[in-house]
């Protein structure tokens, strides 16, 4: 009911995405009630517009281009298969459906109160919420997270209009695919729902201004990309840059201008994913004294989360790069730990990263160039192909491989690189390993269940000793 109100809290947390919810958790858990303001719905981007969603999307078209186009060399043969986008949605929205329910009960668990709406700070204690239907609320607290995540970014004369130009946010909402899609932007997003889209039998082009898709990935691993959406059929402009955007009723015109000059490129709809930007602004940090950077917007924090203003913690996108939810997930506990008084602060030795395309694509650590950078000069790398590894043709996937990296002098391990099935899944094995200071020895001596994907690692680590079981032993290795 609308009105105006007040209430007190131990702690107010501002945002309900992946930070935001696991600090409320880890307080409670820690014997501290939060309130928990989310403007939109629990779960954040990641649960309701980007990482569940499109993971469910992609194994969809997954499954669909496996049997078309692969199906009958192993036996599996189907007539009349067609890809139907809207029941594709209706599953999709039951499996964000339930996963927000789960947070919900979470947050339930650990005795947090769940408000919606929008809310900014009035004091460096106090802040005003307002509900949906307009009532207004006064709340005083002692302690604060801001935890608000990222938007998607744009420029001039590109802005997304939910009808010819689209956010992943809308992309993922369609309930019927166009012909042809521009996607403006080839990271993460642009990759994933390009080859989406590409295996749905949307013709797919995608621009990128930087020299590779993925820009800051392993080039390795960018190339493998690159190959495997060309052989989907999509068009991949590399070093190109997009001038003039062209709206029209049924199409949208992209000018590009790259190594081949300027051209022309037309499809029904645009997809424009150019990054994203911390969601700071209008929280009125000022009154409270919170700074934030001006450029970038985030708002900066030390090892314990806290802002300048030490009663008052920043999570997740919103406090620095990378924008990643299992970063997002740390910190929200860190925030939780630090303002329960507990020994703890956001410090590791790596992030781990995973692009869900096919093959899928994997990294922790450092390249090559990064670890001689980095005061590593006898530092080497090997790569150990997934057609030498049993699982991988056992699955019809022998597409891919694993790059290890690691110190000529000490044998330690330095960063690892994977392409291929199931890489996902086993790169948090080479950053517990790099965590722990582990050598190429001891993932060599690890005993790894046979058939798996996770065997190339091992197998890596084998070749990178010069020791290897399934694959022909080098001439010469350079020994330091």
């Amino acid at each position: 009911m609308a009105g105006t109100y007040s209430r007190t809290a131990t702690v107010l947390i501002l945002g309900g995405g992946p930070a935001g919810y696991m600090a409320a958790i880890r307080l409670g858990q820690l014997g501290i009630k939060a309130l928990l303001i989310e403007r939109d719905q629990l779960g954040g981007e990641c649960l309701n517009r980007g990482c569940i969603p499109s993971k469910a999307l992609i194994h969809a078209t997954g499954l669909y281009y496996a049997v078309s186009a692969e199906g009958p060399e192993i036996g599996v043969l189907a007539d009349g298969l067609r890809f139907d986008m809207a029941k594709a949605q209706s599953a999709k929205q039951a499996i964000v459906a339930k996963e927000r329910q789960g947070v919900q009960a979470l947050l339930k668990g650990a005795g947090a109160t769940v408000l919606q709406g929008e809310v900014k700070f009035s004091g460096p204690h106090s802040a005003q919420f307002v509900a949906p239907d307009g009532g207004m609320e006064r709340i005083d607290f002692q302690q604060a997270i801001i935890a608000t995540g990222a938007v998607p970014a744009s420029f001039p004369g590109f802005e997304p209009d939910g009808d010819r130009v689209l956010t992943a946010w809308q992309l993922l909402d369609l309930q019927s695919l166009p012909a042809s899609f521009l996607i403006l932007g080839g990271g993460v997003s642009g990759c994933e729902l390009g080859e989406f889209l590409a295996e749905a039998g949307v013709q797919v082009t995608i621009v990128e201004l930087m020299p590779q898709l993925l820009p800051g990935l392993e080039p390795d691993l960018s190339r493998e990309i690159t190959d495997a959406l060309t052989k989907r059929g999509v068009r991949v402009l590399t070093g190109t840059k997009a001038t003039e955007l062209h709206r029209r009723p049924d199409s949208v015109e992209l000018i590009v201008e790259g190594s081949a000059g300027r051209e022309s490129l037309t499809a029904e709809r645009l997809f424009l994913t150019v990054g994203k930007r911390p969601a700071s602004e209008g929280l009125e940090l000022e009154t409270a004294g919170v700074n934030r950077d001006p450029k970038s917007g985030f708002v900066p924090v030390n090892d314990r989360m806290q802002t300048n203003v030490p009663h008052i913690y920043a999570a997740g996108d919103v406090a620095r790069p990378p924008m990643l939810a299992h970063k997002a997930y740390r910190e929200g506990i860190v925030a939780a730990e630090s303002i329960a008084g507990q020994p703890t602060k956001f410090e590791f030795q790596v992030i781990p990263s995973v692009v869900f395309t096919t093959p899928e694509l994997a990294s922790v650590g450092w390249s090559l160039t990064e670890s001689q950078a980095r005061g590593y000069p006898a530092a080497r790398e090997v790569r150990f192909p997934y057609a030498a590894l049993g699982r991988a043709h056992a699955a019809h996937s022998t597409r891919g491989w694993v790059k290890l990296v690691a110190d000529g002098n000490t044998e330690l391990l330095l960063g690892v690189h994977a392409a291929g099935a199931g890489s996902g899944e086993y790169i948090t094995e080479a950053g517990l390993a790099l965590e722990m200071g582990a050598s190429v020895r001891d993932v060599a001596a690890t005993i790894h269940p046979h058939p798996t994907f996770s065997e190339a690692l091992q197998e890596a680590a084998l070749l990178w000793l010069n020791e290897p079981m399934h694959v022909a032993r080098r001439r010469e290795v350079v020994r330091r």
